[in-house]
């Protein structure tokens, strides 16, 4: 019985490496609010991620809460911020994203934040002409 050629082996798994490394997307963002997202039955899935900007409101994670209180806070990427920096951060966005007009904001809002902090956030997306704002939430049983 002969052997099997195992010569093409390594070019295959490299491949498949190759492969993987460009498909697959690491997470951007380390959170720092820590949020249990609300729950819902009329939910949508959202199109075209790569236009979707991400907005994170909630207190602290227990790591942070010693130094920025247990207040709400809202994240924007990588960094806490007030909501009047909301305008410069939406700049930022449009300006990276190739289709401008398909510029969506989500929400990822704690389910116990108070509604005056999503509602001044609401304001300045409206003043920066980000009038597409969904809400993240979990599919209800």
């Amino acid at each position: 019985m002969p052997e099997m050629n195992t010569s093409s082996l390594p070019d295959l798994i490299f491949t498949i490496l190759f492969f993987f490394m460009i498909v697959t997307t690491m997470r951007e963002v380390t959170l720092k609010v820590k949020f249990t997202v609300p729950s819902g039955t009329e939910l949508e899935k959202l199109e075209k991620k790569s236009a979707v900007s991400f907005i994170y409101v909630g207190p602290p994670t227990d790591q942070l809460r010693a130094t920025m209180g247990s207040g709400t806070r809202i994240q924007l990427n990588d960094r806490f911020a007030e909501p009047a920096e909301i305008m410069d951060f939406v700049a930022q966005e449009r300006a990276s994203m190739s289709d401008q007009a398909a510029q969506q904001i989500s929400l990822k809002v704690d389910q116990k934040t108070k509604m005056g902090i999503i509602t001044d956030i609401k304001q300045v997306l409206r003043k920066s002409w980000a009038l597409k704002i969904n809400y993240s939430a979990s599919k209800r049983n």
